[in-house]
């Protein structure tokens, strides 16, 4: 298990970096934030866009942050999730929330 917010951040990070060949744009990739946007041209809910937010992780001193741009169940009902602790569980919790959110953005064509 890990504690350390800066190893969290780091696997997290890890898993998330794949989607940026995936058709989105890494906008900010430092040693405290790493998120990913689509730039394509879309309409969601009549309102339209020329830029949507994929999901983001931060770190903070005292925890590490993965939002999401997307609708999802979220672990314990949590749409952004707070990390003080990753196991492999939680881990493979987040991997999953950014697969479906992947799976919503290519059956959309929003990527």
């Amino acid at each position: 298990m890990k504690t350390d917010p800066v190893e969290i951040f780091q696997t997290i990070r890890a898993a998330l970096q794949p989607y940026a060949v995936l058709g989105f744009t890494n906008r900010t990739n430092s040693e405290a934030l790493y998120d990913l946007w689509t730039e394509k041209h879309i309409t969601i809910d009549g309102e339209k866009r020329t830029e949507t937010f994929f999901g983001s992780v931060s770190v903070t001193p005292e925890h590490v942050l993965v939002k999401t741009g997307f609708e999802h169940k979220g672990i314990n009902g949590q749409h952004d999730i707070q990390v003080n602790k990753l196991d492999e569980l939680l881990m493979n919790q987040i991997e999953e929330i950014f697969a479906i959110g992947y799976k919503t953005f290519i059956e959309n064509e929003w990527v």
